[in-house]
């Protein structure tokens, strides 16, 4: 896990600590294709001054790309979308009653005009948030692009990945 705020490109958000087994997945992508980020606990409900403030410095200390998962009300990838320019990836996290059901459904009614990218429920979703993430951020970067390239071609082909 990476904590350096200065390369960070990626943010990890979740409303609690109970959601990291499921965050988690997305650093899976970003450490296979050397993409630096941080992890942090930020909640809607509990910590909105934090989220305020992570919002609104986010893009000042290099972050690129929000992945935001939160279960339940699952509010946490919509208020941040509502603060911050930056594109904010959402990940439902499954929840004890509806199995993610409720967060899914939270996070896909976003109002016009407050864009939020939806990923899947669960473990796949943070997986391809942080896949997603990267593909982002290779738009602009042609050595995470080759990286990218060599990881699907691993993946199209079962043949082992080897990145630079």
């Amino acid at each position: 896990m990476s904590d350096n705020a200065t390369t960070a490109k990626v943010s990890i958000i979740m409303g609690s600590q109970s959601d990291w087994p499921t965050m988690q997945q997305a650093t899976k992508m970003l450490d296979d294709l050397g993409v630096e980020y941080e992890t942090q606990v930020v909640s809607a409900h509990r910590t909105p001054a934090r989220l305020v403030q992570f919002c609104q410095q986010a893009h000042q200390r290099g972050i690129q790309i929000i992945i935001a998962g939160a279960g339940g009300s699952a509010h946490l990838a919509g208020m941040a979308a509502a603060m911050t320019h930056l594109p904010v990836v959402a990940v439902p996290v499954a929840s004890k009653h509806f199995q993610g059901m409720d967060s899914l459904m939270s996070m896909v009614q976003m109002p016009r005009g407050v864009a939020v990218a939806c990923q899947a429920v669960g473990e796949a979703g943070a997986y391809n948030a942080g896949l997603i993430s990267a593909q982002m951020l290779a738009l602009s970067d042609s050595k995470l692009r080759d990286r990218l390239q060599t990881w699907r071609h691993a993946q199209t082909f079962n043949t082992p990945l080897e990145v630079e």
